[in-house]
């Protein structure tokens, strides 16, 4: 009689038996071979195994936090715009001033991803690429705009770009304003995802196709730049998406002008204010909407980027 064997298999225990251990065995399926049951079995209970190092305690745990910090809170704002059926929650999100101001925001969060995938990726260069005096203090900049509350960057590019200009460059309520405003506060998402590419990418390379005679601009655009786009393209998502919810940076430079500078942010606010917690819920919901496409897209387009590096190895 063989023993039972325990085998650590993928995070979770197998117990391997004999079929003459202890005399247990299984009948074989009708028309199968004698493996078909114990199979189907595993296959069917397969997708509830927890696999990992941290069990199902801290699955559970991870879950509850999830669910306290950020489902709880969305499933509640979902349930409130729709507070007057879904004729209110369409008349909410459908209203002239909210489409403006949900215009404004989708077209000003493009330009600054825009941006922010050229510079970005200048940037992120430069500091891989390039040796020059002070460069450690400009790659700490970088992280700036995390550490800075929005309002304060709001402030200075009011004093900066405002009426009272001491550079004479007039920004305020405007939409370049909002460009400026958003940009700031952007800036790192490309960079900081750029950079580690950069670092790692292989100027072997690079060099050889140099020594073929490419120019620069080939050796970048046939060479470099695909290896760079999947970071280019998610940097840039994040941008786009981070932009869209933003509120700080935009409340003073921006003049919250209806229909020429107001962004949905304080579309929000104002519909808050003016006791309309409901419409306000159904834009913030068509942001969240916006955004959480935008993340998924992100993630779907990386995961099968990742795929076909894996079978083209």
């Amino acid at each position: 009689m063989a023993p039972r064997t325990p085998q650590i298999e993928a995070g979770y225990w197998t117990i391997v038996t004999d079929s003459s251990s202890a005399g247990i065995g299984h009948a074989p399926a009708p028309g199968g071979s004698e493996d078909a049951t114990p199979k189907a079995a595993g296959r069917t209970w397969s997708w509830l195994r927890v696999t990992g190092s941290v069990g199902p305690l801290g699955i559970a745990t991870a879950v509850l936090w999830l669910s306290i910090i950020v489902l709880l809170p969305l499933a509640a704002l979902t349930v409130t715009s729709f507070d007057d059926g879904w004729s209110g929650f369409w008349d909410a999100i459908t209203a002239p001033a909210a489409i403006d101001s949900l215009r404004i925001t989708v077209l000003v969060s493009v330009v600054v991803a825009v941006i922010n995938v050229v510079m970005g990726t200048l940037i992120a260069w430069v500091l891989v690429r390039d040796q020059f005096p002070g460069k450690s203090i400009v790659n700490a900049l970088i992280d700036l705009p995390f550490a800075l509350p929005t309002i304060v960057a709001s402030i200075v590019l009011l004093s900066l770009y405002g009426p009272q200009s001491p550079i004479d460059i007039h920004l305020n309520a405007t939409q370049p304003g909002l460009v400026v405003a958003l940009a700031f506060v952007t800036l790192p998402f490309v960079v900081r995802s750029v950079q580690p590419v950069l670092i790692e990418a292989d100027r072997e390379v690079e060099q050889a196709a140099l020594s073929l005679g490419a120019d620069n601009w080939t050796t970048f655009r046939r060479i470099v730049l695909p290896t760079l786009a999947p970071a280019i393209i998610s940097g840039g998502g994040l941008a786009f998406a981070r932009a869209i919810g933003e509120y700080g940076s935009v409340v003073l430079i921006g003049g919250a002008i209806p229909r020429k500078t107001e962004m949905a942010s304080q579309y929000i606010q104002k519909q808050i204010e003016i006791d309309r917690p409901v419409n306000a819920a159904a834009v913030s919901v068509a942001l969240l909407v916006i955004s959480f496409a935008t993340l998924l897209v992100l993630r779907l387009w990386a995961e099968r980027t990742a795929r076909k590096e894996e079978e083209a190895r």
